[in-house]
């Protein structure tokens, strides 16, 4: 299995464009261990969205450690002892995925919030991985002036 990271800009819109592609994002979702997820930029961050229906949300940790993004959550089965099951098909216990996300973002700034059965993060740019504007000297007969472009974000197809 090879690393589907390669930088911060280029694996966002790689893991987009699979999940936007039928048979990847089949084989993404069955991967994910009933965790299915959302990635798209937004501007100047990331939102990620998580399907964790019927989770205790006490349950639900998010951490970073280096660069990889760790999501648990539990699902608790229910255990009453009266009950004579004749369907249980809604899988129970603790689920976790993990991520690996490259440079340029602003690991310590995400934001976190559950509702719905929906578990939103929101990842910034890093500051010193945003597009900026870079203005250039000029001179034209003598006289200087100032000459402005705006950098812009590099695409990529994927």
């Amino acid at each position: 299995m090879t690393d589907p990271f390669t930088s911060t800009f280029d694996a966002m819109d790689r893991l987009v464009g699979q999940l936007a592609s039928g048979a990847r994002a089949t084989a993404a979702s069955a991967a994910s261990g009933g965790m299915p997820l959302d990635l798209f930029r937004a501007g100047d961050h990331y939102v990620l969205t998580m399907d964790l229906p019927g989770v205790d949300p006490g349950t639900i940790d998010v951490s970073v450690e280096d660069r990889t993004l760790t999501i648990r959550a539990e699902r608790s089965p229910q255990t009453d002892p009266d009950v004579q099951w004749l369907a249980r098909e809604r899988p129970s216990g603790t689920y976790a995925r993990q991520l690996t996300v490259g440079r340029g973002l602003a690991l310590d700034k995400i934001t976190a919030s559950y509702e719905d059965g929906v578990l939103t993060l929101t990842i910034p740019v890093a500051e010193e991985a945003r597009p900026r504007r870079i203005e250039v000297a000029h001179r034209a007969g003598g006289a200087a002036t100032q000459i402005t472009a705006e950098a812009e974000p590099q695409t990529s197809e994927g």
